[in-house]
């Protein structure tokens, strides 16, 4: 078994897809998972496990009703997303630098994200993640707003606390 970071998307969010993270860790571990730990209430677990999103995803379905998209990628995966951040310094502010997590290569429109994009927001787009650091703030961003359409495949956004937290949850 090895080390996987598992993203869900879409749940506790506005009162919807409601799934504590107390419930999360019971389904992992009744799944097989082991050294299960979860980070804030948006779907961020590290486990010691060989489970794919598509697992997941059905496991949740069926104890609660809905079907979130899940992200799994193997702790090695993980670092090298967050080692390849083009956007070193902004890490300092790690509100300011997300990164959307792709399941599959994005069909990125770049067209469409340089006219969206503001003047000082820069972008960067690689095999399983898309890195946006928009320093005026992720809320006013337009780019951001647009993202789930111009990835043009499932994927889901943390902020670089957010990876900087899971990649120490995920270290032995």
């Amino acid at each position: 078994m090895q080390t996987q970071i598992v993203l869900l998307r879409g749940i506790n969010v506005g009162g919807h897809n409601k799934l504590p993270m107390a419930d999360l860790v019971d389904l992992l571990e009744k799944l097989g998972a082991d050294n299960v730990k979860t980070y804030i209430q948006s779907g961020n677990a590290v486990m010691t496990a060989d489970i794919s999103g598509d697992v997941i995803a059905d496991a949740i379905e069926v104890a609660h009703g809905f079907r979130p998209s899940v992200i799994v990628f193997d702790g090695a995966e993980f670092d090298s997303i967050a080692i390849a951040n083009p956007f070193p310094e902004a890490v300092s502010d790690g509100k300011t630098l997300h990164i959307w997590f792709t399941e599959a290569t994005p069909t990125f429109d770049t067209a469409k994200a340089d006219a969206l994009a503001s003047p000082s927001e820069r972008y960067a787009v690689t095999g399983h993640a898309i890195y946006l650091h928009a320093p005026d703030g992720i809320g006013r961003s337009k780019l951001a707003a647009a993202m789930e359409k111009l990835v043009g495949v499932s994927a889901t956004a943390r902020n670089w606390n957010t990876v900087a937290k899971l990649l120490d949850l995920a270290k032995p």
